[in-house]
């Protein structure tokens, strides 16, 4: 029964009541992607080339399993994380000001197949297919054309930010993601029994090629398995020498962040910079060691933005330069005290046990907005970290078996 229920479900029925990309060229700078995303409540913004659909970063679109090109094509997404690690590189540190000039092509991923356009009639099944290839990112149209594109155009606000249009050949599109995929299983678990009642272990879908940085070690160590852990979209985990689990540095924490983040985990150890990005912004004092350490190395371009955005007040925005880095903030840009739930996410790291079933681990993550749960034995020792991507592989061969 459950082939012959998802055999039918198309990515369309999964993308109802999405909201629409935020978008901007591939010509863009970083600079450009920084003041989009202080200007948005979105994480991400994507790229889009509609310039040469046929450059290195050029992504096809799979239509019954042909593909086909577009006139523009999205080919990724940026969000915060990208910039606060481009500008932990030695040349940006020097002068955060220039890094910000450079194309944003400079902060895209370079691994192919992670972007994959699909369209609304598209299986289930053939986006689980995707994900359990490599593709991290599905976009899909936005099922209504816009056939008055003059009229729709009057209604979007002026843009002062950057974005470019949210239309792209005459659509406006969405992500479909891992989380949409899984709560949509999540709905309908009862047709995989008794599947969703075994444990994780008994499941073997507990992976050990975990990404980890020692609590005292410099945070300046992880900053590959940050964008690593960003582009697989998991965290790295933080311990102490005995391999017990301490917290983590979550892209999702980071993105939530801002820029100056950079200073800090150019200066701080990664015990540190769990306190720096907690909830309720950066306690003083690791602000006046960031400042020091900054000072020691002699980080001058990065010591004086730093300095400037610590005494910069929250009225200053308006008239802020794109090229310089902002205030320390924490939560989504301080721009509100209504926070999302992932937007109030601290340094703890979201853990479950090698005996959890698999259903508790599905809903502990939704519940969390991860797409993965830490699993540690009853002395906090770390065993490894389980995936929606491993998630879907259970139901994928469940599915297979039975058809």
């Amino acid at each position: 029964m459950a082939v012959s229920l998802l055999a039918h479900v198309v990515i369309s029925d999964l993308c109802l009541g999405k909201p629409a990309l935020r978008s901007l060229p591939i010509s863009a700078t970083i600079a450009d992607v920084l003041a989009a995303l202080r200007n948005s409540e979105d994480n991400f913004i994507s790229i889009w080339d509609c310039a040469d659909h046929h450059a290195a970063h050029s992504v096809s679109v799979n239509v019954g399993g042909d593909h086909r090109s577009c006139t523009c094509t999205c080919v990724g997404k940026v969000c915060m994380v990208d910039v606060i690690c481009y500008l932990c590189k030695d040349d940006s540190l020097l002068s955060p000001s220039t890094a910000l000039k450079a194309p944003v092509s400079a902060i895209l991923p370079k691994i192919p197949g992670l972007v994959m356009h699909l369209e609304p009639s598209s299986s289930l099944l053939e986006a689980i297919d995707l994900i359990l290839e490599g593709t991290q990112n599905l976009v899909v149209p936005i099922q209504t054309r816009i056939s008055n594109y003059s009229r729709r155009k009057q209604l979007q606000k002026p843009s002062t930010t950057g974005f470019a249009t949210t239309i792209h050949n005459g659509f406006e599109y969405c992500w479909l993601t891992q989380e949409d995929i899984i709560r949509f299983l999540l709905s309908s678990i009862g047709l995989f029994s008794p599947i969703p009642a075994l444990s994780i272990d008994t499941l073997g879908i507990i992976n050990t090629d975990i990404l980890a940085i020692d609590y005292h070690s410099p945070a300046s160590s992880a900053v590959k398995s940050i964008s690593r852990s960003l582009a697989e979209q998991t965290s790295v985990a933080v311990v102490d020498s005995e391999g017990t689990l301490i917290g983590e540095i979550s892209p999702f924490t980071l993105a939530c962040c801002d820029e100056t983040v950079a200073a800090a985990i150019t200066t701080l150890s990664s015990g540190d910079l769990m306190a720096y990005i907690d909830c309720g912004g950066p306690p003083e004092d690791l602000v006046r060691l960031v400042k020091a350490r900054l000072k020691e190395k002699n980080l001058d371009g990065m010591l004086e933005a730093y300095i400037q955005s610590a005494y910069s007040s929250s009225t200053s925005s308006s008239s802020d330069d794109e090229s310089s880095l902002s205030p320390p903030r924490s939560g989504k840009y301080s721009r509100s005290m209504s926070y999302s739930a992932r937007m109030v996410r601290r340094a703890e790291a979201i853990v479950c046990h090698p005996k959890s079933s698999l259903v508790a681990v599905m809903i502990q993550a939704i519940a969390h907005r991860v797409n993965y749960v830490w699993v540690i034995e009853d002395d906090c020792s770390l065993v490894g970290i389980v995936t929606f991507c491993e998630m879907l592989k259970v139901f994928r061969e469940h599915l297979g078996s039975m058809g």
